[in-house]
């Protein structure tokens, strides 16, 4: 199951934890969560979580050299 990231404060939500403490058991699906659930960090709206992107090292360091030379 993909993990969701707020975009505001970057807490992840993991589906295989889910948010017992909000009442999201282990194993629901960011999809399945009800559409007033927020985000327990910083308390914004599913609207502002998106996948959680995961990059290896090196599609970090290409990023980071593509960042680089459009600075310069």
């Amino acid at each position: 199951m993909k993990k969701y990231e707020c975009t505001v404060c970057h807490w992840v939500y993991d589906p295989q934890v889910g948010d017992p403490d909000n009442g999201i058991a282990p194993g629901t699906p960011f999809e399945q969560i009800p559409e007033d659930w927020t985000c327990p960090l910083c308390g914004v709206s599913k609207e502002d979580f998106e996948v959680e992107t995961i990059y290896d090292e090196f599609e970090l360091n290409q990023e980071l050299k593509l960042m680089l030379i459009k600075s310069i």
